[in-house]
Protein backbone atom coordinates (compact mmCIF):
# COMPACT_ATOMS: atom_id res chain seq x y z
CA UNK A 1 0.00 0.00 0.00
CA UNK A 2 1.30 3.43 -0.99
CA UNK A 3 0.13 6.73 0.45
CA UNK A 4 -1.07 7.87 -2.98
CA UNK A 5 -3.48 4.93 -3.12
CA UNK A 6 -5.24 5.64 0.19
CA UNK A 7 -8.82 6.81 -0.32
CA UNK A 8 -10.17 6.39 3.21
CA UNK A 9 -9.06 5.18 6.65
CA UNK A 10 -10.35 1.73 5.75
CA UNK A 11 -7.33 1.34 3.48
CA UNK A 12 -4.90 1.22 6.41
CA UNK A 13 -6.89 -1.23 8.54
CA UNK A 14 -4.99 -4.47 8.84
CA UNK A 15 -1.65 -3.11 7.66
CA UNK A 16 1.39 -4.19 9.67
CA UNK A 17 3.30 -1.73 11.82
CA UNK A 18 6.15 -1.83 9.28
CA UNK A 19 3.73 -0.90 6.50
CA UNK A 20 2.25 1.90 8.61
CA UNK A 21 5.72 3.26 9.26
CA UNK A 22 6.35 3.36 5.51
CA UNK A 23 3.10 5.31 5.13
CA UNK A 24 4.33 7.67 7.87
CA UNK A 25 7.58 8.29 5.98
CA UNK A 26 5.64 9.04 2.80
CA UNK A 27 3.39 11.42 4.74
CA UNK A 28 6.40 13.35 5.98
CA UNK A 29 7.72 13.60 2.45
CA UNK A 30 4.31 14.85 1.29
CA UNK A 31 4.15 17.49 4.05
CA UNK A 32 7.61 18.74 3.08
CA UNK A 33 6.82 18.65 -0.64
CA UNK A 34 3.65 20.72 -0.35
CA UNK A 35 5.02 23.22 2.16
CA UNK A 36 8.28 23.66 0.26
CA UNK A 37 6.25 24.68 -2.79
CA UNK A 38 3.53 26.94 -1.34
CA UNK A 39 4.43 27.37 2.33
CA UNK A 40 2.52 25.93 5.26
CA UNK A 41 2.62 24.51 8.76
CA UNK A 42 5.61 22.20 8.66
CA UNK A 43 6.68 21.15 12.16
CA UNK A 44 3.20 20.63 13.70
CA UNK A 45 2.27 18.16 10.96
CA UNK A 46 5.58 16.34 11.03
CA UNK A 47 5.08 15.72 14.74
CA UNK A 48 1.50 14.46 14.51
CA UNK A 49 1.99 11.81 11.80
CA UNK A 50 2.18 8.64 13.90
CA UNK A 51 -0.56 9.59 16.34
CA UNK A 52 -3.05 10.41 13.56
CA UNK A 53 -2.21 7.21 11.70
CA UNK A 54 -2.81 5.25 14.91
CA UNK A 55 -5.99 7.21 15.58
CA UNK A 56 -7.50 6.25 12.23
CA UNK A 57 -6.16 2.70 12.53
CA UNK A 58 -7.95 2.09 15.83
CA UNK A 59 -11.06 4.25 15.59
CA UNK A 60 -13.69 4.00 12.90
CA UNK A 61 -14.24 7.46 11.46
CA UNK A 62 -16.63 8.75 10.32
CA UNK A 63 -18.78 6.60 12.65
CA UNK A 64 -16.48 7.55 15.52
CA UNK A 65 -16.26 11.34 15.72
CA UNK A 66 -12.77 12.87 15.55
CA UNK A 67 -12.58 16.57 16.43
CA UNK A 68 -9.29 18.32 15.74
CA UNK A 69 -8.11 21.37 17.63
CA UNK A 70 -5.71 23.89 16.09
CA UNK A 71 -6.02 21.82 12.92
CA UNK A 72 -2.84 23.07 11.31
CA UNK A 73 -1.56 19.73 12.67
CA UNK A 74 -4.18 17.70 10.76
CA UNK A 75 -2.46 17.22 7.38
CA UNK A 76 -2.04 13.46 8.07
CA UNK A 77 -5.78 13.25 8.83
CA UNK A 78 -6.56 14.85 5.50
CA UNK A 79 -4.25 12.49 3.66
CA UNK A 80 -5.97 9.47 5.19
CA UNK A 81 -9.45 10.75 4.38
CA UNK A 82 -9.28 10.98 0.61
CA UNK A 83 -7.32 14.22 0.11
CA UNK A 84 -3.75 13.04 -0.39
CA UNK A 85 -3.84 14.59 -3.88
CA UNK A 86 -3.58 17.99 -2.18
CA UNK A 87 -0.11 17.07 -0.89
CA UNK A 88 1.47 15.24 -3.82
CA UNK A 89 0.01 16.97 -6.91
CA UNK A 90 0.99 20.65 -7.27
CA UNK A 91 -2.03 21.32 -9.46
CA UNK A 92 -4.25 20.22 -6.56
CA UNK A 93 -2.58 22.14 -3.74
CA UNK A 94 -5.23 24.85 -3.71
CA UNK A 95 -8.03 22.25 -3.41
CA UNK A 96 -6.98 21.37 0.15
CA UNK A 97 -6.62 24.03 2.85
CA UNK A 98 -4.42 24.36 5.92
CA UNK A 99 -7.20 23.52 8.39
CA UNK A 100 -10.05 21.06 8.76
CA UNK A 101 -12.93 22.17 6.58
CA UNK A 102 -16.42 20.62 6.37
CA UNK A 103 -16.70 21.90 2.80
CA UNK A 104 -13.77 19.69 1.84
CA UNK A 105 -14.99 16.64 3.73
CA UNK A 106 -18.29 16.86 5.64
CA UNK A 107 -17.86 13.26 6.79
CA UNK A 108 -14.40 13.58 8.34
CA UNK A 109 -13.94 17.30 9.06
CA UNK A 110 -16.67 18.02 11.57
CA UNK A 111 -15.71 21.63 12.33
CA UNK A 112 -13.65 24.50 11.01
CA UNK A 113 -10.67 24.53 13.31
CA UNK A 114 -8.37 27.41 12.47
CA UNK A 115 -8.28 28.91 15.95
CA UNK A 116 -7.28 26.99 19.03
CA UNK A 117 -8.79 25.39 22.10
CA UNK A 118 -12.51 24.56 21.46
CA UNK A 119 -12.17 20.86 20.53
CA UNK A 120 -12.75 19.48 24.03
CA UNK A 121 -15.87 21.60 24.49
CA UNK A 122 -17.16 20.64 21.05
CA UNK A 123 -16.64 16.99 21.93
CA UNK A 124 -18.64 17.44 25.14
CA UNK A 125 -21.55 18.70 23.06
CA UNK A 126 -21.29 15.85 20.55
CA UNK A 127 -21.08 13.24 23.32
CA UNK A 128 -24.11 14.73 25.02
CA UNK A 129 -26.09 14.57 21.76
CA UNK A 130 -24.98 10.97 21.24
CA UNK A 131 -26.15 9.99 24.71
CA UNK A 132 -29.50 11.74 24.32
CA UNK A 133 -30.11 9.90 21.05
CA UNK A 134 -28.85 6.63 22.59
CA UNK A 135 -26.31 6.20 19.80
CA UNK A 136 -23.09 4.24 20.19
CA UNK A 137 -19.83 5.69 18.97
CA UNK A 138 -16.59 7.17 20.30
CA UNK A 139 -16.09 10.94 20.56
CA UNK A 140 -12.42 11.87 20.37
CA UNK A 141 -10.86 15.34 20.59
CA UNK A 142 -7.26 15.87 19.49
CA UNK A 143 -5.61 18.94 20.98
CA UNK A 144 -2.04 20.18 21.02
CA UNK A 145 0.48 22.78 19.86
CA UNK A 146 -0.07 24.94 22.92
CA UNK A 147 -3.87 24.97 22.68
CA UNK A 148 -4.37 23.81 26.27
CA UNK A 149 -3.53 27.33 27.43
CA UNK A 150 -6.74 28.69 25.89
CA UNK A 151 -9.46 29.26 28.48
CA UNK A 152 -12.13 27.35 26.56
CA UNK A 153 -9.94 24.22 26.77
CA UNK A 154 -10.08 24.44 30.58
CA UNK A 155 -13.84 24.97 30.39
CA UNK A 156 -14.11 21.85 28.23
CA UNK A 157 -12.06 19.83 30.69
CA UNK A 158 -14.27 21.06 33.50
CA UNK A 159 -17.53 20.27 31.71
CA UNK A 160 -16.27 16.97 30.31
CA UNK A 161 -15.00 15.73 33.64
CA UNK A 162 -18.54 15.71 34.98
CA UNK A 163 -19.81 13.38 32.24
CA UNK A 164 -20.18 9.69 32.91
CA UNK A 165 -19.85 8.36 29.38
CA UNK A 166 -17.38 7.90 26.54
CA UNK A 167 -15.27 11.02 25.96
CA UNK A 168 -11.64 10.70 24.84
CA UNK A 169 -9.14 13.56 24.67
CA UNK A 170 -5.76 13.11 22.98
CA UNK A 171 -3.30 15.71 24.31
CA UNK A 172 -0.49 15.98 21.76
CA UNK A 173 2.26 17.41 23.96
CA UNK A 174 5.11 18.58 21.73
CA UNK A 175 6.41 21.08 24.31
CA UNK A 176 5.67 23.98 21.97
CA UNK A 177 3.01 26.43 20.91
CA UNK A 178 3.96 28.57 17.90
CA UNK A 179 7.02 29.52 19.91
CA UNK A 180 7.97 28.14 23.33
CA UNK A 181 5.13 27.42 25.74
CA UNK A 182 4.34 29.73 28.64
CA UNK A 183 2.23 29.21 31.73
CA UNK A 184 1.92 26.93 34.73
CA UNK A 185 0.09 24.18 32.87
CA UNK A 186 3.20 23.50 30.78
CA UNK A 187 5.38 23.11 33.85
CA UNK A 188 2.79 20.60 34.99
CA UNK A 189 2.94 18.73 31.67
CA UNK A 190 6.73 18.64 32.05
CA UNK A 191 6.32 17.04 35.49
CA UNK A 192 4.03 14.42 33.97
CA UNK A 193 6.53 13.71 31.19
CA UNK A 194 9.45 13.45 33.61
CA UNK A 195 7.55 11.04 35.89
CA UNK A 196 6.15 8.97 33.03
CA UNK A 197 2.69 10.21 33.94
CA UNK A 198 2.90 9.37 37.64
CA UNK A 199 3.35 12.84 39.18
CA UNK A 200 1.48 13.31 42.45
CA UNK A 201 -0.41 16.27 41.00
CA UNK A 202 -2.47 15.56 37.91
CA UNK A 203 -4.60 18.38 36.51
CA UNK A 204 -6.64 16.09 34.30
CA UNK A 205 -7.57 13.82 37.17
CA UNK A 206 -8.46 16.86 39.23
CA UNK A 207 -11.00 17.78 36.56
CA UNK A 208 -12.50 14.28 36.80
CA UNK A 209 -10.85 12.56 33.84
CA UNK A 210 -9.04 9.24 33.86
CA UNK A 211 -5.51 9.52 32.55
CA UNK A 212 -3.08 7.53 30.39
CA UNK A 213 0.44 8.61 29.49
CA UNK A 214 2.45 7.59 26.40
CA UNK A 215 6.08 8.66 26.51
CA UNK A 216 6.76 7.39 22.97
CA UNK A 217 4.28 9.59 21.11
CA UNK A 218 5.90 8.99 17.73
CA UNK A 219 5.83 5.18 18.14
CA UNK A 220 2.97 3.79 16.03
CA UNK A 221 2.88 0.40 17.74
CA UNK A 222 2.72 1.91 21.22
CA UNK A 223 0.04 4.39 20.15
CA UNK A 224 -2.11 1.67 18.59
CA UNK A 225 -1.89 -0.37 21.78
CA UNK A 226 -2.88 2.62 23.91
CA UNK A 227 -5.70 3.80 21.68
CA UNK A 228 -7.15 0.29 21.65
CA UNK A 229 -7.16 0.34 25.45
CA UNK A 230 -9.34 3.48 25.54
CA UNK A 231 -11.61 2.72 22.59
CA UNK A 232 -15.22 2.46 23.83
CA UNK A 233 -14.00 3.64 27.26
CA UNK A 234 -17.06 4.35 29.44
CA UNK A 235 -15.71 7.49 31.15
CA UNK A 236 -13.86 10.67 30.18
CA UNK A 237 -10.21 9.83 29.63
CA UNK A 238 -7.17 11.89 28.64
CA UNK A 239 -4.42 10.21 26.62
CA UNK A 240 -1.31 12.36 27.07
CA UNK A 241 1.25 11.66 24.33
CA UNK A 242 4.81 13.01 24.25
CA UNK A 243 5.74 13.89 20.65
CA UNK A 244 8.42 15.90 18.89
CA UNK A 245 7.41 18.92 16.84
CA UNK A 246 9.23 18.69 13.52
CA UNK A 247 9.86 14.94 13.89
CA UNK A 248 11.89 13.40 11.06
CA UNK A 249 13.22 16.60 9.44
CA UNK A 250 16.44 17.87 11.00
CA UNK A 251 15.99 21.62 10.30
CA UNK A 252 12.53 21.55 11.87
CA UNK A 253 13.72 19.51 14.86
CA UNK A 254 16.52 22.01 15.53
CA UNK A 255 14.42 25.16 15.14
CA UNK A 256 10.83 24.27 15.85
CA UNK A 257 9.67 27.88 16.16
CA UNK A 258 10.69 29.13 12.72
CA UNK A 259 9.42 25.90 11.17
CA UNK A 260 5.98 26.18 12.77
CA UNK A 261 4.92 27.87 9.56
CA UNK A 262 7.41 28.15 6.73
CA UNK A 263 7.30 30.04 3.46
CA UNK A 264 8.50 28.08 0.38
CA UNK A 265 11.91 26.51 0.97
CA UNK A 266 14.52 24.15 -0.40
CA UNK A 267 13.99 20.74 1.21
CA UNK A 268 17.63 19.66 1.12
CA UNK A 269 18.98 22.76 2.86
CA UNK A 270 15.90 24.20 4.56
CA UNK A 271 16.72 27.63 3.14
CA UNK A 272 13.87 29.93 2.15
CA UNK A 273 13.47 30.25 -1.61
CA UNK A 274 12.74 33.95 -1.30
CA UNK A 275 14.53 36.03 1.30
CA UNK A 276 12.22 38.08 3.53
CA UNK A 277 12.00 41.80 2.84
CA UNK A 278 14.62 43.87 4.64
CA UNK A 279 12.00 46.30 5.89
CA UNK A 280 8.60 45.48 7.32
CA UNK A 281 6.03 46.84 9.73
CA UNK A 282 7.01 44.05 12.14
CA UNK A 283 10.52 45.49 12.22
CA UNK A 284 9.10 48.94 12.89
CA UNK A 285 7.15 47.50 15.80
CA UNK A 286 10.26 45.71 17.11
CA UNK A 287 12.23 48.96 17.01
CA UNK A 288 9.40 50.73 18.82
CA UNK A 289 9.42 48.06 21.53
CA UNK A 290 13.19 48.14 22.05
CA UNK A 291 13.24 51.93 22.15
CA UNK A 292 10.55 52.12 24.81
CA UNK A 293 11.97 49.31 26.92
CA UNK A 294 14.97 51.61 27.37
CA UNK A 295 12.85 54.74 27.80
CA UNK A 296 10.37 53.46 30.39
CA UNK A 297 11.36 51.22 33.33
CA UNK A 298 7.66 50.32 33.59
CA UNK A 299 7.33 49.36 29.90
CA UNK A 300 5.61 46.05 29.10
CA UNK A 301 4.95 44.35 25.76
CA UNK A 302 2.44 41.49 25.76
CA UNK A 303 1.84 38.76 23.20
CA UNK A 304 -0.51 35.82 23.15
CA UNK A 305 1.87 33.23 21.63
CA UNK A 306 2.61 35.10 18.38
CA UNK A 307 5.99 36.78 19.01
CA UNK A 308 7.04 36.45 15.36
CA UNK A 309 4.21 38.78 14.37
CA UNK A 310 5.72 41.30 16.77
CA UNK A 311 9.09 40.92 15.05
CA UNK A 312 10.62 39.48 18.22
CA UNK A 313 12.81 36.40 17.91
CA UNK A 314 14.01 34.33 20.86
CA UNK A 315 17.17 36.40 21.43
CA UNK A 316 15.24 39.67 21.38
CA UNK A 317 12.63 38.30 23.78
CA UNK A 318 15.38 37.25 26.16
CA UNK A 319 16.96 40.70 25.93
CA UNK A 320 13.65 42.35 26.84
CA UNK A 321 13.51 40.22 29.98
CA UNK A 322 10.82 41.39 32.41
CA UNK A 323 9.57 43.93 29.85
CA UNK A 324 8.15 41.00 27.83
CA UNK A 325 5.21 38.77 28.73
CA UNK A 326 3.78 35.89 26.68
CA UNK A 327 0.39 34.86 28.10
CA UNK A 328 0.25 31.84 25.74
CA UNK A 329 -2.66 31.16 23.39
CA UNK A 330 -5.10 33.22 25.44
CA UNK A 331 -6.24 36.45 23.85
CA UNK A 332 -8.84 37.04 26.56
CA UNK A 333 -6.05 36.98 29.10
CA UNK A 334 -3.92 39.19 26.86
CA UNK A 335 -6.53 41.96 26.83
CA UNK A 336 -7.20 41.64 30.56
CA UNK A 337 -3.49 41.65 31.45
CA UNK A 338 -3.09 44.77 29.31
CA UNK A 339 -5.94 46.43 31.22
CA UNK A 340 -4.59 45.29 34.59
CA UNK A 341 -1.06 46.43 33.82
CA UNK A 342 -2.35 49.81 32.67
CA UNK A 343 -4.35 50.24 35.87
CA UNK A 344 -1.20 49.36 37.82
CA UNK A 345 0.75 52.11 36.09
CA UNK A 346 2.68 50.25 33.41
CA UNK A 347 3.34 51.64 29.96
CA UNK A 348 1.82 48.68 28.19
CA UNK A 349 1.35 47.55 24.60
CA UNK A 350 -0.42 44.38 23.52
CA UNK A 351 0.40 43.14 20.00
CA UNK A 352 -2.29 40.81 18.68
CA UNK A 353 -3.32 39.27 15.35
CA UNK A 354 -6.68 40.67 14.28
CA UNK A 355 -8.41 37.36 13.63
CA UNK A 356 -7.43 36.09 17.09
CA UNK A 357 -8.59 39.27 18.82
CA UNK A 358 -12.21 38.38 18.06
CA UNK A 359 -11.86 35.69 20.73
CA UNK A 360 -11.66 38.42 23.37
CA UNK A 361 -14.62 40.71 22.63
CA UNK A 362 -16.01 40.67 26.15
CA UNK A 363 -12.65 41.62 27.62
CA UNK A 364 -12.35 44.49 25.13
CA UNK A 365 -15.68 45.83 26.41
CA UNK A 366 -15.62 45.08 30.13
CA UNK A 367 -11.96 45.04 31.11
CA UNK A 368 -10.40 47.50 28.68
CA UNK A 369 -12.92 50.02 27.36
CA UNK A 370 -14.71 50.54 30.67
CA UNK A 371 -11.48 51.26 32.55
CA UNK A 372 -9.95 54.71 32.36
CA UNK A 373 -6.30 53.67 32.28
CA UNK A 374 -4.35 54.52 29.09
CA UNK A 375 -2.78 51.71 27.10
CA UNK A 376 -1.97 50.64 23.56
CA UNK A 377 -3.08 47.66 21.49
CA UNK A 378 -1.51 47.08 18.07
CA UNK A 379 -3.74 45.00 15.78
CA UNK A 380 -1.80 43.00 13.21
CA UNK A 381 -2.50 40.93 10.08
CA UNK A 382 -5.65 42.74 9.01
CA UNK A 383 -7.36 43.30 5.69
CA UNK A 384 -7.40 41.70 2.29
CA UNK A 385 -3.69 40.88 2.02
CA UNK A 386 -3.44 39.12 5.38
CA UNK A 387 -4.22 35.40 5.78
CA UNK A 388 -6.73 34.23 3.18
CA UNK A 389 -8.21 31.20 4.97
CA UNK A 390 -11.86 31.39 6.02
CA UNK A 391 -10.91 30.88 9.67
CA UNK A 392 -8.23 33.59 9.68
CA UNK A 393 -9.75 36.54 7.82
CA UNK A 394 -8.67 40.03 8.83
CA UNK A 395 -11.89 41.74 7.72
CA UNK A 396 -13.76 42.22 11.00
CA UNK A 397 -11.48 44.22 13.30
CA UNK A 398 -12.84 47.65 12.36
CA UNK A 399 -16.54 46.81 12.94
CA UNK A 400 -15.63 44.91 16.11
CA UNK A 401 -13.38 47.46 17.80
CA UNK A 402 -15.19 50.60 16.68
CA UNK A 403 -18.54 49.30 17.93
CA UNK A 404 -17.17 49.70 21.49
CA UNK A 405 -17.23 53.13 23.19
CA UNK A 406 -14.13 54.87 24.54
CA UNK A 407 -11.57 53.16 22.29
CA UNK A 408 -9.61 55.29 19.84
CA UNK A 409 -8.73 53.27 16.72
CA UNK A 410 -6.01 54.75 14.50
CA UNK A 411 -5.19 53.67 10.94
CA UNK A 412 -1.70 54.75 9.81
CA UNK A 413 -0.85 55.06 6.14
CA UNK A 414 2.95 54.89 6.23
CA UNK A 415 5.89 53.55 8.18
CA UNK A 416 6.50 56.91 9.82
CA UNK A 417 2.85 57.44 10.72
CA UNK A 418 2.64 53.95 12.21
CA UNK A 419 5.60 54.64 14.45
CA UNK A 420 4.34 58.10 15.41
CA UNK A 421 0.87 56.85 16.28
CA UNK A 422 2.25 54.08 18.49
CA UNK A 423 4.59 56.45 20.28
CA UNK A 424 1.85 59.02 20.89
CA UNK A 425 -0.49 56.30 22.15
CA UNK A 426 2.12 54.99 24.59
CA UNK A 427 3.16 58.42 25.85
CA UNK A 428 -0.31 59.95 26.30
CA UNK A 429 -2.30 59.50 29.52
CA UNK A 430 -5.96 59.87 28.51
CA UNK A 431 -7.06 57.21 26.05
CA UNK A 432 -7.26 53.52 25.29
CA UNK A 433 -5.74 53.40 21.81
CA UNK A 434 -5.65 50.69 19.18
CA UNK A 435 -3.38 51.08 16.14
CA UNK A 436 -4.03 49.06 12.98
CA UNK A 437 -0.68 47.85 11.66
CA UNK A 438 -0.61 48.26 7.86
CA UNK A 439 -0.38 45.15 5.68
CA UNK A 440 -1.58 46.16 2.22
CA UNK A 441 1.59 47.99 1.19
CA UNK A 442 4.74 49.35 2.79
CA UNK A 443 4.81 53.10 2.21
CA UNK A 444 7.05 55.93 3.43
CA UNK A 445 5.95 59.50 4.06
CA UNK A 446 7.43 62.12 1.75
CA UNK A 447 6.90 64.81 4.40
CA UNK A 448 7.17 64.89 8.19
CA UNK A 449 4.17 63.27 9.90
CA UNK A 450 2.16 64.52 12.83
CA UNK A 451 3.23 63.27 16.22
CA UNK A 452 0.28 64.47 18.31
CA UNK A 453 -3.14 62.93 17.79
CA UNK A 454 -4.81 64.45 20.83
CA UNK A 455 -7.38 66.24 18.68
CA UNK A 456 -9.53 63.12 18.55
CA UNK A 457 -11.31 62.30 15.26
CA UNK A 458 -9.59 65.15 13.41
CA UNK A 459 -9.14 64.10 9.77
CA UNK A 460 -6.23 65.40 7.70
CA UNK A 461 -6.81 66.98 4.28
CA UNK A 462 -3.80 65.93 2.21
CA UNK A 463 -4.96 67.55 -1.04
CA UNK A 464 -7.73 70.13 -1.38
CA UNK A 465 -10.02 69.89 -4.38
CA UNK A 466 -13.70 70.12 -5.14
CA UNK A 467 -16.64 68.04 -6.30
CA UNK A 468 -15.43 64.71 -4.94
CA UNK A 469 -13.78 63.99 -1.59
CA UNK A 470 -11.90 60.68 -1.28
CA UNK A 471 -11.46 59.59 2.36
CA UNK A 472 -9.02 56.67 2.27
CA UNK A 473 -8.31 54.97 5.58
CA UNK A 474 -5.05 53.33 6.59
CA UNK A 475 -3.84 50.66 4.22
CA UNK A 476 -6.14 51.88 1.46
CA UNK A 477 -4.71 55.41 1.42
CA UNK A 478 -2.35 54.27 -1.32
CA UNK A 479 -5.43 53.19 -3.29
CA UNK A 480 -7.08 56.56 -2.57
CA UNK A 481 -4.04 58.35 -3.98
CA UNK A 482 -4.32 56.33 -7.19
CA UNK A 483 -8.03 57.11 -7.45
CA UNK A 484 -7.45 60.85 -7.07
CA UNK A 485 -4.70 60.78 -9.73
CA UNK A 486 -6.99 58.94 -12.16
CA UNK A 487 -9.84 61.36 -11.46
CA UNK A 488 -7.53 64.24 -12.37
CA UNK A 489 -7.19 62.72 -15.83
CA UNK A 490 -11.00 62.62 -16.01
CA UNK A 491 -11.16 66.35 -15.28
CA UNK A 492 -12.14 65.96 -11.62
CA UNK A 493 -9.85 67.69 -9.12
CA UNK A 494 -10.77 65.59 -6.08
CA UNK A 495 -9.99 66.21 -2.43
CA UNK A 496 -7.87 63.53 -0.73
CA UNK A 497 -8.27 62.94 3.01
CA UNK A 498 -6.34 60.74 5.43
CA UNK A 499 -8.85 60.18 8.26
CA UNK A 500 -6.28 58.69 10.66
CA UNK A 501 -9.13 57.93 13.10
CA UNK A 502 -11.44 55.06 12.10
CA UNK A 503 -13.38 54.95 15.36
CA UNK A 504 -15.00 58.34 14.84
CA UNK A 505 -15.84 61.01 12.25
CA UNK A 506 -14.63 64.56 11.79
CA UNK A 507 -18.10 66.13 11.77
CA UNK A 508 -16.82 69.65 11.23
CA UNK A 509 -14.86 68.65 8.15
CA UNK A 510 -17.80 66.72 6.67
CA UNK A 511 -20.06 69.72 7.23
CA UNK A 512 -17.56 72.03 5.53
CA UNK A 513 -17.22 69.74 2.50
CA UNK A 514 -20.84 70.27 1.49
CA UNK A 515 -20.15 73.79 0.22
CA UNK A 516 -18.14 72.59 -2.77
CA UNK A 517 -18.48 68.79 -2.87
CA UNK A 518 -21.28 66.62 -4.23
CA UNK A 519 -19.82 63.21 -3.43
CA UNK A 520 -17.81 61.56 -0.64
CA UNK A 521 -15.99 58.30 -1.37
CA UNK A 522 -14.68 56.15 1.51
CA UNK A 523 -12.10 53.39 1.13
CA UNK A 524 -11.23 50.86 3.85
CA UNK A 525 -9.41 47.54 3.93
CA UNK A 526 -12.12 45.58 5.72
CA UNK A 527 -15.83 44.90 5.92
CA UNK A 528 -18.02 47.72 4.65
CA UNK A 529 -20.95 46.72 6.83
CA UNK A 530 -20.42 48.14 10.29
CA UNK A 531 -17.19 49.74 9.18
CA UNK A 532 -15.62 53.18 8.95
CA UNK A 533 -17.31 54.24 5.71
CA UNK A 534 -20.81 53.63 6.96
CA UNK A 535 -20.00 55.78 9.99
CA UNK A 536 -18.97 58.61 7.64
CA UNK A 537 -22.14 58.09 5.58
CA UNK A 538 -24.34 58.47 8.65
CA UNK A 539 -22.81 61.91 9.26
CA UNK A 540 -22.73 62.99 5.62
CA UNK A 541 -26.26 61.86 4.78
CA UNK A 542 -28.09 64.86 6.29
CA UNK A 543 -25.83 67.28 4.39
CA UNK A 544 -27.26 66.21 1.02
CA UNK A 545 -23.95 64.89 -0.30
CA UNK A 546 -23.94 61.43 -1.80
CA UNK A 547 -21.62 58.78 -0.38
CA UNK A 548 -19.97 55.74 -1.95
CA UNK A 549 -18.51 53.23 0.53
CA UNK A 550 -15.81 50.85 -0.68
CA UNK A 551 -14.54 47.83 1.20
CA UNK A 552 -15.33 44.16 1.43
CA UNK A 553 -18.75 42.57 1.40
CA UNK A 554 -19.69 40.96 4.73
CA UNK A 555 -19.20 37.31 3.88
CA UNK A 556 -16.71 34.53 4.50
CA UNK A 557 -14.04 34.18 1.82
CA UNK A 558 -11.76 31.19 1.49
CA UNK A 559 -8.46 30.60 -0.32
CA UNK A 560 -9.01 33.69 -2.41
CA UNK A 561 -6.57 35.53 -4.64
CA UNK A 562 -6.59 39.09 -3.38
CA UNK A 563 -6.54 40.59 -6.89
CA UNK A 564 -9.71 38.66 -7.79
CA UNK A 565 -11.41 39.57 -4.51
CA UNK A 566 -10.64 43.25 -5.06
CA UNK A 567 -12.11 43.11 -8.53
CA UNK A 568 -15.27 41.31 -7.40
CA UNK A 569 -15.79 44.00 -4.74
CA UNK A 570 -15.08 46.83 -7.25
CA UNK A 571 -11.98 47.84 -5.33
CA UNK A 572 -9.58 48.47 -8.20
CA UNK A 573 -8.82 52.16 -8.75
CA UNK A 574 -10.18 51.96 -12.30
CA UNK A 575 -13.49 50.50 -11.09
CA UNK A 576 -13.81 53.11 -8.36
CA UNK A 577 -13.11 55.94 -10.81
CA UNK A 578 -15.65 54.49 -13.25
CA UNK A 579 -18.31 54.46 -10.50
CA UNK A 580 -17.46 58.03 -9.48
CA UNK A 581 -17.54 59.32 -13.06
CA UNK A 582 -20.89 57.65 -13.72
CA UNK A 583 -22.44 59.11 -10.60
CA UNK A 584 -21.04 62.59 -11.17
CA UNK A 585 -22.33 62.65 -14.76
CA UNK A 586 -25.76 61.55 -13.56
Amino acid sequence: MELKDIKSPLDIKGLSVDELEKIAAQMRAAVLFRCSQIGGHVSPNLGSVESIIALHYVFNAPVDKLIFDVSHQAFPHKMLTGRVYGYINPEDFDKVGEYTDPNESPEYDLFYAGHTSPAITLSVGMAKARDLKQDNYNVVSYIGDGALSGGVAFEGLDAGGAMNSNLICIVNDNQMAIAENHGGIYSHLADLRETNGTADTNLFKAFGWDYVYVGEGNDIAKLIETFKSVKDYPRPVVVHINTQKGEGYVPAEKDRESWHFRNPFDISSGQLLKAPHGESYEKVFKQFVNRNAEKYPEFLVITSATPADLGLNAAERAKLGHHYLDVAIAEQTGVSVMAGAARGGAKVVYGVVGTFLQRAYDQLVEDWAMDGSPSLMVVMMTGIRAINDKTHLGFWDIPMITSIPDIVYLAPTTVEEFDAMMQWALDQTQYKVAVRQPVYSLQHSSEPVDTDFSDINKFKVVKKGAGVAVIAAGDFFVKGTEVVDLLKAEGIDATLINPRFISGVDRELIENLKSDHRLIVTLEDGSVEGGFGQRVASVAGPTGMKVLNYGLEKRFEDHYKWEELEESNRLTPAQIVDDISTLMKA
